[in-house]
């Protein structure tokens, strides 16, 4: 398996669930069993860009990248869904955060600047018992927002440096 960049061996039945394989073999804490039945989000990882529910995924299956919350940040510095998510203080029991993080990510790698109802489509089907949509709504739009400012911050400085060409 290739996870977060590192390819890994493991010895097991081909019919167990990505899971299980993550935490138990592998020691990564982000991903956490909540239902066991791929309706709660609590054991969402990306692969290939997809959000996929590793509790029902069974490894034998799994093709292509896997990237689990710990594989989001890079060198130290978090993923600015991390960042939003800490700024925006979504968390409260934190047990469902892997899945809304996970699922927050792969929709706005797909969609950098969703509306409302984009962001409630896109983050359907993960659950949270303490009702913290309204927090991970406004982190995922200051993910947007910073997105959208950095990309009018890089236009200006092209535009700049194309007038001192002229």
């Amino acid at each position: 398996l290739r996870v977060n960049g590192a390819t890994h061996e493991v010895d097991i039945d081909p019919s167990t669930p990505l899971l299980y394989i993550l935490r138990n073999d592998l020691g990564l804490q982000g991903p956490r069993f909540g239902c066991g039945l791929a309706q709660c989000g609590a054991c969402t990882v990306i692969v290939d860009g997809v959000a996929m529910r590793s509790c029902i995924m069974p490894a034998s299956q799994v093709r292509g990248e896997i990237t689990t919350l710990e594989g989001l940040s890079q060198d130290g510095t978090l993923d600015p869904v991390q960042q939003a998510w800490i700024e925006e203080q979504v968390p409260q029991c934190g047990y469902c955060q892997n899945g809304q993080i996970m699922a927050a990510k792969v929709l706005l790698d797909s969609n950098p600047n969703p509306t409302d109802s984009e962001i409630r489509a896109g983050m359907e089907g993960a659950l949270c018992r303490c009702m913290t949509y309204y927090r991970v709504q406004a982190a995922i739009k200051r993910v947007a927002r910073g997105a959208a400012a950095a990309t009018v911050a890089a236009t200006d400085e092209l535009a700049t440096a194309q007038g001192a060409d002229a």
